[in-house]
C-alpha cells in the first residue's frame, strides 16, 4: 500500500538532509503564494476591524455576525452538554498537561559577572495571548487544552480563544470547543475562524482587543497569516500537514506499526507517514496489515489518500542509518518500535516529539501524555520546538552596578566605544566615575 524506498549498501554519513531531498515523500504546501493572498485580507482587517472580519466570515464560513464574541451563556451551556466520559478526559488532559507544563518553567537567575556587576534573568509572561483552534474535518478540543494550558502556566493574564464558526451549531464554534475553553475558566471566545482571526488578534477589533502572542495549528492560510502577521505580533510555528516517522526493527509488532500508520493519515490526505525499518520482513508484515485495517477505517478514504499519496517505507542497514533519515526528514511525531527505544531516542536530534518503546504511541501524545501535540511540520523540527510556556514568556535582564565596577570596566568601555565612534557612550560612563 505504501512505496518502498531502499537505501540499503548506502553508509549512514551518506543518508543527509541534502542527499535525501526529494527522495523522502512529503506533502507541499505552498504558504508564499497563500502569502500573497492572505496579506490583503489582513491589512484590510487592520484598517476596518470588526466589520472586515464580519464580512470574511460570511464570505469563508456562510455564518453573518453581528459580533464575533461568545456569549457566556453559550460557554455555560456546551459545558453542560459535554458528555460526561469526554469532561473526564478533558479533566484528566488538562491536569497531566499542567504538569508538564508547569514544569517547564524557567527559575530567575543571578549571575555576578564581577564583583559589584551582577545580572539577573527572570522570564515574565506576555499580557495577552490569542489562542487559535482550527475547525476543518474534525473539532479539536484537545488543541484548546494545549495551547490554553501553556499560556495559563506561564501565568498570560488575559487569553482569548478563536475557532470558526459553523452554521450547524448556530453560528457558534464547535459545542466540544466551547466546553473545553469553559472547563479551562477561559471566558473570551470568539467566533472566526482562519487568517481573519488572527489578523483580529493582531490588530485588535472593537470585539478584540490586540493580543501580543498568537498561538495555534491551521491550515495553509492560518500559516500564511501568521508569516505576514509576524513582527506586529509574536506567533508559534508555522503547522502544516502533519506527519509521523516510525524507526522499527525485526522487535516490533506490525500491528502496531500499522494502526500508528493509519492513525496519523487518518488526520488528513496530505498526512505523511514514513516507516524506517532495519527489516524487509517487518515490511511486509505491515503492508498485510495495512491492507487488513485501512478498509475497515472509519475514515478509509481519506487514509487511502495519505497512504498513497505521501508515505513511504525506507530500508535501511542498521540503526545508525535508520536515525540518519529520520533526522534529515525531521518529522512531527517520531515513533521508535525497537530494541533499546529509549537510548536510541536519545541519539535523536531533530524531531517534534519522540515516542520511545511499543505502549508510547502518538495517540498518548495527541490527548493524555502531557506533552504538547502543537509541534513542527514540514521538516522545521531543525529549527522549531513543539508548544511549551516559552511563546508565551520573554527573558528580561536586569542589571545592577557599583561604582567601584563601573570604573574598573570604563578603560574597556573607552576602548570599544571609542572603535565604533560612538563617544557619547563613553561619556555617558566617564562623567559617572571621573568626578
Amino acid at each position: 500500500m505504501i512505496s518502498r524506498i531502499d537505501l540499503r549498501g548506502r553508509p549512514a554519513s551518506s543518508l543527509t538532509r541534502t542527499e535525501l531531498a526529494g527522495l523522502l515523500p512529503r506533502a507541499a504546501t505552498d504558504v508564499e503564494t497563500a502569502v500573497a493572498q492572505i496579506r490583503p485580507l489582513c491589512e484590510d482587517v487592520k484598517r476596518r476591524g470588526a466589520e472586515a472580519v464580519r464580512e470574511y466570515t460570511a464570505r469563508f464560513d456562510g455564518v453573518d455576525l453581528a459580533t464575533t464574541r461568545v456569549s457566556a451563556r453559550a460557554l455555560d451551556a456546551a459545558l453542560a452538554g459535554l458528555d460526561p466520559q469526554v469532561r473526564q478526559a478533558l479533566k484528566e488532559a488538562i491536569r497531566r498537561t499542567r504538569r508538564v507544563h508547569g514544569a517547564q518553567l524557567p527559575a530567575e537567575t543571578a549571575t555576578q559577572v564581577t564583583d559589584g556587576l551582577t545580572v539577573t534573568g527572570r522570564f515574565v509572561p506576555v499580557g495577552r495571548a490569542g489562542v487559535y483552534v482550527p475547525g476543518g474535518l474534525v473539532a479539536y478540543p484537545s488543541s484548546v487544552v494545549m495551547n490554553i494550558v501553556p499560556a495559563q502556566a506561564a501565568g498570560v493574564a488575559s487569553i482569548a480563544v478563536a475557532s470558526p464558526p459553523q452554521a450547524a451549531h448556530g453560528g457558534l464554534p464547535h459545542p466540544s470547543v466551547l466546553a473545553a475553553c469553559a472547563l479551562l475558566g477561559v471566558t473570551e471566545v470568539h467566533a472566526a475562524g482562519g487568517a481573519q482571526a488572527l489578523a483580529m488578534f493582531a490588530y485588535g477589533t472593537q470585539d478584540c482587543a490586540p493580543a501580543d502572542v498568537i498561538t495555534g495549528p491551521g491550515n495553509v492560510y492560518v500559516a500564511a497569516a501568521k508569516r505576514v502577521l509576524r513582527g506586529v505580533v509574536g506567533t508559534d510555528g508555522e503547522a502544516g500537514p502533519t506527519e509521523v516517522a516510525i524507526i522499527a526493527d525485526d522487535t516490533a509488532d506490525p500491528r502496531h506499526v500499522a494502526a500508528d500508520l493509519v492513525a496519523q493519515a487518518e488526520h488528513d490526505e496530505l498526512a505523511a507517514c514514513l516507516l524506517v525499518t532495519t527489516d524487509v520482513a517487518l515490511a511486509g508484515r505491515v503492508d498485510k496489515e495495512l491492507a487488513r485495517q485501512v478498509p475497515t477505517a472509519r475514515h478509509h478514504e481519506r487514509i487511502q489518500k495519505a497512504l498513497t499519496g505521501q508515505s513511504a517505507c525506507v530500508l535501511v542497514d542498521d540503526e545508525d542509518a535508520a536515525l540518519k533519515v529520520s533526522d534529515a526528514w525531521a518529522p512531527e511525531h517520531l515513533e521508535i518500535q525497537a530494541r533499546d527505544a529509549a537510548k536510541l531516542a536519545a541519539r535523536v536530534t531533530n524531531a517534534g516529539a519522540v515516542f520511545a518503546g511499543p505502549y508510547s504511541p502518538v495517540s498518548l501524545g495527541d490527548y493524555l501524555a502531557g506533552s504538547n501535540h502543537v509541534l513542527p511540520t514540514g521538516g522545521t523540527a531543525r529549527h522549531t520546538s513543539g508548544l511549551s510556556v516559552f511563546p508565551f514568556l520573554r527573558l528580561v535582564n536586569m542589571i545592577e552596578c557599583d561604582r567601584e565596577a563601573l570604573a574598573a570596566t570604563a578603560p574597556l568601555i573607552d576602548a570599544l566605544g571609542g572603535a565604533e565612534d560612538l563617544d557619547a557612550h563613553v561619556q555617558a560612563v566617564r562623567m559617572r566615575v571621573d568626578s
